[in-house]
């Protein structure tokens, strides 16, 4: 089990830390920091600056919490917020599948990242290693409900969309 466990969190964690290191450093085609500041400034969240630094640190800050199994449940809520604000934000009402822009893909990251917060990192974690241990479930609890308030302002918070010159002119 917890060479399972080892496997799911190493898979997870490093997967959405390189995501992240897309939108940091523009690695393998990825838009750069200035590039994915632009698309959020696009969809509306204000400060746009707040909102990348949020998103960067949940995918590269969870990710590695969650791949060395270090402060469980935390990396494992980062990844949970980071894909829990794309499904809302990006993907939701564009079905299910990744190639039609669906909530597939974000999806395959929350879940397992869900379930290794309620199971914990394992034996073959660096928790272990150095014997930390966040209160349970209290932790998981507040940090989760923490998460979702986020995305929930950032959503409740976008700007409104600003009208087309010629629906302007209409008017």
């Amino acid at each position: 089990m917890n060479t399972g466990l080892l496997i799911l969190r190493l898979f997870v964690g490093l997967a959405l830390a390189a995501h992240g290191a897309q939108k940091l450093f523009g690695w393998w085609g990825g838009p750069g920091v200035g590039g994915f500041r632009q698309h959020l400034m696009r969809m509306r969240f204000r400060p746009a600056s707040l909102w990348v630094a949020g998103a960067i640190g949940s995918e590269i800050g969870g990710g590695l919490l969650l791949a060395l199994g270090l402060l469980s449940p935390l990396g494992s809520v980062g990844v949970g917020a980071a894909m829990l604000m794309a499904i809302v934000s990006v993907h939701w009402g564009k079905g299910f599948f990744g190639q039609g822009g669906g909530v597939e893909i974000p999806l395959l990251y929350l879940v397992p990242a869900a379930a290794l917060g309620i199971t914990g990192a394992g034996s073959y974690s660096l928790d272990s290693l150095l014997g930390i241990t966040l209160p349970e479930p209290v932790t998981g609890i507040v940090v989760a409900a923490v998460a979702v308030a986020g995305v929930a302002i950032g959503m409740l918070g976008r700007h409104p969309a600003i009208e087309r010159a010629s629906e302007q002119l209409a008017a």
